[in-house]
């Protein structure tokens, strides 16, 4: 499914775009091929599902987001991709996801992880989301980040 040159730009990406003006330049220069190439290889991979998705990962740590709440709702389920798309627009949160209940133990089905410099700023924007959901919160619960994970992906 993938070639040789597929696996190249795989391993050259895995860890990020190079950071300079021109990424896709700078990775076909490696790879000798073209730039054009290096993109239209990437949305190949995307299309079939090598690769999930090109994008920015903030280290939020480094930024001084040192609290995390991964924050879980108990939300109608025929509600749950327009609540889903208000809560994720919301600019404190970094992801929010649709996951499945597991009944009855864990009635929750809509997922959002949300950043703040402190635990007082963290609670209120709990409180907004609260407000947002409004009567279509059924229960929620938050998971505070204890320690810092290592946070990479697939390395080839």
């Amino acid at each position: 499914m993938i070639d040789n040159i597929d696996r190249k730009l795989i391993k050259a990406t895995q860890t990020g775009l190079p950071l300079t003006p021109r990424p896709y330049h700078t990775i076909a220069q490696q790879l000798n091929i073209t730039a054009e190439e290096v993109m239209e290889r990437l949305r190949k991979m995307l299309d079939y599902g090598i690769i999930r998705r090109i994008g920015a990962v903030p280290n939020h740590y480094a930024l001084g987001y040192r609290y995390n709440g991964m924050t879980v709702w108990n939300v109608p389920d025929e509600q749950i991709d327009k609540l889903g798309k208000m809560v994720g627009e919301l600019e404190f949160v970094s992801h929010c996801y649709h996951r499945p209940r597991h009944l009855p133990k864990w009635p929750y089905n809509l997922f959002a992880m949300v950043h703040g410099k402190n635990q007082t700023q963290v609670d209120q924007q709990i409180q907004q989301i609260i407000e947002l959901l409004g009567k279509y919160n059924h229960g929620h619960e938050t998971l505070y980040s204890t320690r810092i994970l290592k946070k990479t992906g697939l390395r080839i």
